[in-house]
């Protein structure tokens, strides 16, 4: 199975936490179902052109998040979620993310009714 991840160099972030924060999304979005399996770590690595230890790193930390469960001699999959647990972690994206652009919005000097405003627009334009 082939991943698609990007890695940015460009991207203050490293890129264990790229691999991570893709391989989650696609989790989230469902475009990767539970018990779907996913490459060895050798595989992606080598797929990436990064070392096993980056992958490893991202792995693992999705692995400590309850994202993948690693089968010893068969592989990493995608781990069953709890629906009411994978709501949570959904809306807890979206709260990060509003909350960024919350406090880009007060370093624009752009006040809460604008913000509402700009909300139902955006809302409306993407139904």
């Amino acid at each position: 199975m082939a991943l698609k991840i990007i890695i940015s160099n460009a991207s203050p972030d490293p890129i264990y936490e790229q691999i991570g924060k893709q391989i989650k999304a696609q989790i989230l979005s469902g475009e990767l179902e539970e018990g779907s399996p996913l490459p060895s770590i050798r595989r992606l690595a080598q797929d990436l052109q990064i070392s096993v230890i980056t992958t490893k790193r991202a792995y693992d930390e999705l692995e400590a998040e309850g994202f993948l469960n690693t089968v010893g001699g068969k592989g990493t999959f995608v781990a069953v979620q709890n629906a009411a647990l994978l709501r949570e972690k959904k809306m807890k994206i979206v709260e990060e993310t509003l909350a960024m652009a919350v406090e880009e919005a007060r370093l624009m000097g752009i006040d809460e009714n604008q913000m509402v405003e700009m909300l139902r627009l955006l809302f409306k334009e993407n139904v």
